[in-house]
């Protein structure tokens, strides 16, 4: 379409020019003939309507011209229009997935602090179950040099009532003792108590209370490390009760019974003043 146009505008103009060039000729030759005036208008009138046809054909052209432009430019947008919702399409998605990550991150977040915390209750669960039962395990203890298990409340009598003995309240102590052999009458610790409760006794000047307790340890444990202590004791008990003979007697079985202890040594010392 475009190389006819250019072609009719080509043929236009040279009808023009020959036009011209003859008529001018002929108007100088024949400047007074009909013919060649009817001539040149005719020429003119067809140069007239060739030009009339040459804008016609260029008009066409152009308005195909548009219409195939305006085609491609709705095509285009079409395409863009396609991709614009498919790009949106696709950031829908993305955004999605993103709130999808964001709310299993949250979940993942919330469980582990969960998990923590459970932890962390169970611990000090654990934690407070193990103290309770701890107060109700046996725990080892030294009594007078000889080690033994013995109950945590058991203990913890004990050590109140040494605790008075040593601060001289020795009314105290001597209820404390007693109380404690009516509770465990069985315990490990009878022995020492036997002799800590005599000396309490001795020191509220109940001296034949003391005298039973101390042979009561000599008769239950004659080979406890107080054992000789409680004789030392018993024969100051005679002698607060005035009887020192039996003070004597004591003093030389207490002797006999242990001759390789300090005890023995300090009845020993006795016995020479008692004479």
């Amino acid at each position: 379409m475009t190389q006819a146009v250019l072609g009719l505008k080509k043929s236009g103009l040279a009808l023009l020019l020959f036009a011209v060039f003859w008529g001018g000729s002929a108007q100088a030759a024949l400047f007074g003939d009909d013919e060649a005036r009817r001539a040149i208008l005719d020429l003119r009138q067809r140069l007239e309507q060739a030009q009339t046809a040459n804008r016609a054909l260029m008009d066409q052209a152009a308005q195909q011209q548009t219409q195939q432009i305006a085609q491609l430019t709705q095509q285009h947008n079409q395409s863009l229009g396609q991709l614009r919702s498919a790009l949106l399409d696709l950031q829908t998605q993305i955004d999605k997935l993103r709130a999808d990550l964001a709310q299993s991150l949250g979940a993942q977040e919330r469980l582990a602090r969960d998990v923590t915390e459970v932890q962390l209750r169970q611990k000090d669960s654990l934690s407070s179950v193990d103290d309770r039962l701890r107060r109700f395990e046996p725990v080892k203890v030294s009594v007078d040099g000889r080690e033994a298990m013995v109950e945590p409340a058991e203990k913890a009598d004990f050590d109140r009532s040494m605790a008075l003995f040593r601060q001289g309240d020795f009314p105290g102590a001597q209820a404390a003792f007693a109380g404690f052999l009516n509770r465990y009458p069985t315990s490990v610790y009878k022995p020492s108590v036997l002799f800590w409760l005599g000396n309490a006794q001795y020191a509220n000047k109940a001296y034949r209370e003391a005298l039973a307790n101390f042979q009561r340890l000599l008769t239950e444990s004659p080979t406890h490390p107080r054992a000789a202590e409680a004789m030392l004791a018993i024969s100051n008990v005679h002698v607060e009760l005035k009887d020192l003979k039996a003070a004597r007697k004591t003093l030389e079985d207490l002797v006999k019974a242990y001759p390789a202890t300090e005890t023995a040594a300090t009845a020993r010392e006795r016995l020479s003043r008692l004479r």
